[in-house]
């Protein structure tokens, strides 16, 4: 039959609608052979009906009379091909949205909405796709009858199963999260942003169907989102002592809570969470019983929770949400040892402050994520800003306007225009030095009636500017704390910048004195590393930290998506205490220097003072004449294997680079600048006094030392010329997944055998002269940043090294 499908007939016809329809009732069973014809004809009948809409009213008289929707749930029930099932869910979909006859719009849209969210939770994704699609071109058709149709009983459950799927999907993230990693990390980590992926998707299907603007859909969405998520599961997994009674940890939770505040853009739904995190931890325990689905409507807490028992377990059943409280997480055991106890604590806010004070790398990144997630959704209005001002987060910028403003009202009323002392002194124009603003209390209120979240008022007896002072506190602690990355801490770095943009005004002396401690801590450390293994690299580092140090903390908005709290940290060799390799040292070094910078730029913020551009360096000193370097003939640029120097001050040595096979040269250590190299030269034959460079390595990092038993033998540990991170760029960011596996450097070991004793501590003196000549002259250079009490030096240079100064050369062989 279907082979008729194919003859010459008028295509925007009725009798071609008339042909179509009778051809897919006669259609009993979908298969391989049939599934192509099923699809066209669909797709036709579409066209069809959106051509009639437009030019002639028949064609639609006809859909109905014949009932051609019954025939497409028919379709949809018989086939179990997803092809057919996508097909005509986009046939619906693009009806809805190209109808426009009112007749149309109501006979359609209400039984192929209807039809349509009975798949809402199928397992393919596509067939979820397309059900989000449809549904969206339904709440956009702007039409009272459908938006009362959608958002009242019993379709308005669509959007209770919708959170419910959504929370379900939230927890198998985190037993992503949270479990002993049994597979390797890429595809760990790969996992994770599969399901980071989907929720992020499921939160924008969210913003797409309240940005429809059906009033009722969106405070179904909030309480919803409220009492299915937030308050019963969120909010109570902050506390690290519930990770072995909640089916989500505070990690997941601190993600989730930045994902949806960033996107769902919900007012009532922002202010609601912000004033949440005032109540204290025994106010969510009505909702953290083993069944959390309470549905609260009339102030009537118990009666609620009972009645939602009741509405949503078939629901749970069928999406497989597990409603009571597992306990089969597994959570690394140095988690639960990082706030002793946060029951002592008086609210939520007041966790969040507690973990960037001792949490964690990831509590502290996920804390910090939440607080700038916060003033973001400030800056698109979601927030009030009394909402920023109580919590202690409101930017310097927005304090001073509402000093401004507060000091019209004394000014108004000190001219006589209007205000009376009464008024003047009256709660209403009053700031929130005593308590909290008329807004807070009205999200509270609504929290306790609605909800059943009570938070008392004992909670708020500090003002504001306590608040805010608890905040740098937090901020201040976690830049003095060891062991913290250096890139979570640009990410504290940011957020005091948004706070405080201008000067030290709001740091006590108590703030000041701690980083300035731990700044010279860090210039302590910094001028070991000008005796340690990457001397040569420290200005070039130094440099290229500056800048993105700079760049991260003056920037508009966090530099990082909230899913990286989630992700496993890159672990570098560093970490290993037992790893003595250079490249261990020179992560230590890049990760020192990132601290330090982070900590300098503060200072100089203290300070008053204008971030410059590019560190201040003292400029690259003119080699000596007299140098080893001068003397060999070396001009300034790298001495590259095949480069002819004099023969002068070096010393005869053996080396074998293969078993067997020995070889003979002249060795000599040189230094210009930052930079120094070992060389072994071979003599030339026909030219007395010259030699040609055959090998090149570092001279920074290569330990030397004579051997106890050998006392002819110098063991030196070759490193390579460079870093990889360096030389790339930058390592990858902290908590992202590495594109490619960085190419892996070992160092070399040389052992050297010189013809007598006397000569084997001639060479090691070279090479300990040279390496202090290289060491001073860094240490000359990064001078200026070492005493910031001091005014700048006329000679201070800002700016990357010369490139005569900062080079390195490669290494030519290693064994």
């Amino acid at each position: 039959m279907w082979f008729s499908f194919w003859r010459p007939r008028d295509r925007f016809s009725l009798d071609e609608l008339r042909y179509l329809t009778d051809q897919l009732q006669k259609v009993r069973i979908i298969n391989e052979v049939n599934k192509d014809f099923v699809v066209e004809a669909l797709r036709s009948i579409a066209e069809l009906i959106t051509y009639g809409d437009q030019h002639d009213s028949s064609f639609f008289d006809f859909f109905m009379e014949k009932q051609v929707m019954g025939e497409f749930v028919r379709m949809l029930q018989m086939s179990k091909s997803m092809i057919i099932s996508l097909q005509i869910l986009q046939t619906l979909s693009i009806m809805i949205q190209n109808l426009r006859t009112e007749h149309a719009i109501y006979i359609v849209s209400f039984p192929l909405y209807v039809e349509a969210i009975r798949y809402a939770f199928h397992e393919e994704s596509m067939i979820r796709t397309a059900v989000r699609a449809l549904t969206l071109n339904v709440y956009h058709v702007g039409d009272g009858p459908v938006n009362r149709f959608v958002s009242k009983a019993p379709y308005d459950g669509y959007f209770s199963d919708l959170i419910s799927f959504f929370r379900k999907q939230c927890i198998d993230l985190n037993g992503l999260v949270s479990e002993i990693p049994q597979k390797t990390e890429p595809d760990r980590t790969t996992a994770i942003l599969a399901a980071v992926d989907e929720i992020e998707d499921n939160l924008y299907y969210f913003s797409d169907v309240i940005s429809a603007g059906i009033p009722d859909v969106g405070r179904l969405i909030t309480d919803n989102i409220l009492q299915l998520l937030i308050l019963p599961l969120l909010l109570p997994s902050l506390r690290l002592d519930a990770l072995k009674e909640s089916p989500i940890g505070p990690v997941t939770s601190l993600y989730l809570l930045c994902c949806i505040l960033r996107i769902v853009k919900i007012k009532d739904l922002s202010n609601a969470i912000a004033a949440a995190l005032f109540c204290p931890l025994e106010a969510f325990l009505p909702y953290a019983e083993p069944k959390v689905n309470g549905h609260v409507t009339n102030g009537n807490c118990h009666e609620s929770h009972h009645q939602l028992e009741n509405n949503n377990a078939a629901v749970d059943e069928q999406l497989g949400v597990t409603t009571e409280l597992s306990t089969s997480h597994v959570y690394p055991e140095d988690v639960t040892k990082q706030v002793s106890s946060t029951r002592s604590l008086h609210g939520l806010r007041d966790i969040l402050l507690s973990y960037v004070v001792s949490g964690n790398s990831q509590l502290v990144m996920g804390s910090l994520n939440v607080l700038a997630t916060l003033l973001q959704t400030k800056a698109v209005a979601e927030l009030d800003e009394a909402m920023l001002d109580a919590l202690g987060i409101l930017p310097q910028r927005k304090q001073h306007k509402k000093l401004l403003l507060v000091s019209g009202v004394w000014l108004q009323a000190l001219v006589g225009e209007g205000l009376g002392e009464e008024q003047l002194f009256s709660p209403e124009s009053c700031s929130t030095k005593d308590g909290i603003s008329n807004e807070i209390g009205g999200y509270l209120q609504r929290l306790k009636e609605d909800y059943g979240v009570a938070c008392s008022s004992s909670e708020f007896g500090k003002s504001s500017r306590t608040h805010r002072f608890q905040v740098l506190d937090a901020l201040v602690s976690l830049f003095c704390r060891p062991g913290v990355p250096a890139e979570i801490l640009w990410d504290g770095g940011w957020l005091l910048r948004q706070l405080l943009p201008y000067s030290e005004a709001e740091f006590n002396s108590q703030h000041l004195k701690l980083l300035k401690d731990s700044y010279r801590d860090c210039c302590n450390a910094l001028v070991k590393e000008t005796r340690g293994t990457w001397p040569d690299l420290l200005v070039t580092v130094l440099s290229d930290e500056w800048k993105k140090c700079k760049r991260a903390i003056e920037a508009s908005s966090p530099r990082k998506e909230p899913k990286c709290i989630l992700l496993p940290l890159q672990k570098s060799s560093s970490d290993d205490v037992h790893n003595d390799s250079s490249v261990s040292y020179g992560e230590k070094m890049c990760e020192q220097v990132k601290v330090f910078v982070l900590l300098h730029q503060l200072q100089i913020f203290c300070l008053g003072r204008a971030l410059p551009e590019q560190p201040p360096f003292y400029p690259p000193a003119d080699t000596p004449g007299a140098s080893r370097a001068r003397t060999a003939g070396i001009d300034g640029s790298i001495p590259k294997p095949g480069t002819e120097l004099r023969l002068v001050d070096t010393v005869p040595c053996r080396i074998a680079f293969e078993r067997g096979k020995e070889r003979h040269f002249s060795f000599l250590a040189i230094s210009i600048g930052t930079s120094g190299w070992i060389l072994l030269l071979e003599e030339f034959p026909q030219k007395q006094q010259y030699g040609v460079v055959r090998v090149t390595a570092p001279l920074a990092g290569s330990s030397p030392r004579i051997d106890e038993k050998h006392p002819k033998w110098l063991h030196l540990r070759i490193r390579p010329s460079t870093l990889p991170f360096v030389d790339s760029g930058r390592p990858a960011a902290l908590g992202t997944p590495r594109k490619a596996k960085p190419k892996t450097l070992v160092d070399g070991r040389w052992t050297l055998a010189f013809r007598d004793e006397e000569s084997c501590k001639y060479a090691l003196s070279m090479l300990l002269e040279e390496i202090d000549l290289q060491s001073n002259e860094v240490e000359r250079r990064l001078r200026p940043m070492l005493n910031l009490d001091e005014p700048p030096a006329t000679e201070t240079h800002f700016g990357p090294p010369s490139a005569s100064s900062s080079t390195v050369t490669s290494t030519s062989s290693t064994t």
